[in-house]
C-alpha cells in the first residue's frame, strides 16, 4: 500500500467525517469516526471516483461485502489490491 493511496483515503473519510485529517489514523474504525451507513456508501462513492475503480460494496447487504471496512488501512490495502487489479 502506498502512502499516497492512504493519505487520499484519510481525506475522504476525514471529509465524510467531519474532522481533520490528522484525527484519522490508520486504525481507526468507520465507527470510531462516527461515520454511519450513509456516511459509508458516500465514502465508497468518493473513494471509486477518486481511484477510478469499483469497490465490491452492497449498500443493501453491508454484511455481504468481500471489501474489507474494518479500519482506514484495511480500507487503503483493499484500495490498493484494487487499484493494482486495474493496473495489471
Amino acid at each position: 500500500m502506498t502512502d499516497q493511496i492512504l493519505n487520499k483515503i484519510k481525506e475522504i473519510i476525514a471529509e465524510q467525517a467531519v474532522l481533520e485529517v490528522s484525527d484519522v489514523t490508520g486504525e481507526s474504525t468507520l465507527e470510531d469516526l462516527g461515520i454511519d451507513s450513509l456516511g459509508l456508501v458516500e465514502s465508497i462513492f468518493a473513494i471509486e471516483e477518486a481511484f477510478d475503480i469499483q469497490v465490491p460494496f452492497n449498500a443493501n447487504d453491508p454484511s455481504e461485502s468481500t471489501f474489507d471496512l474494518s479500519s482506514v488501512d484495511a480500507i487503503a490495502k483493499a484500495v490498493a489490491q484494487l487499484v493494482n487489479e486495474q493496473s495489471s
